[in-house]
């Protein structure tokens, strides 16, 4: 069952770029928990997720011999669902569709993979823990990274149409 929930029914064994496939596998699941309770309800799977994804990655990583086996995706889908909670909030507010937000839809994926691939300041150290929570961390805050940025494009895209 961890592996299951670790490996996000099994889209970590997709080739290549397991975290790529992760991340997009976060958005039909993000959908669902914002179409059924809104912002509040994806801030509630990123937790949920989190509280999951810790012993779910140190089961596989005890099984594999592991410290930081690629199957495991559900880092990325936590990343990822922090990096679309600027545009489940401004659909909230706005009471727009989240698809009507495509900008920030795209900006959230290219951001977080971004940031997860490159790793710099404290999404490298985190990495280099080499323990499950290092293996969540890091896509946390990349997440949170990832997040940042789309505010900001956002807002300098807000300033520059008015």
């Amino acid at each position: 069952m961890m592996r299951v929930l670790a490996t996000v029914a099994f889209v970590g064994y997709m080739r290549p770029a397991s975290g790529t496939w992760g991340s997009l596998a976060a958005f039909p699941l993000a959908w669902a928990l914002f179409t059924l309770g809104g912002p509040i309800a994806l801030a509630a799977g990123i937790v949920i997720a989190f509280a999951v994804g810790v012993p779910a990655t140190r089961a596989v990583m005890e099984t594999t011999g592991n410290s930081d086996p690629s199957e495991v995706v559900l880092d990325e889908v936590v990343g990822q669902w922090i990096a679309l909670m600027p545009v489940a909030i401004g659909a909230a507010m706005t009471g727009a569709s989240v698809f009507a937000l495509w900008p920030g839809l795209v900006t959230a994926f290219f951001a977080f993979r971004l940031f997860d691939i490159w790793k710099p300041g404290p999404i490298g150290w985190a990495d280099r823990r080499h323990d499950a929570m290092g293996v969540m961390l890091d896509d946390v805050i990349a997440g949170v990274f990832a997040a940042l940025t789309g505010v900001a494009l956002a807002a300098l895209a807000h300033l520059v149409l008015m």
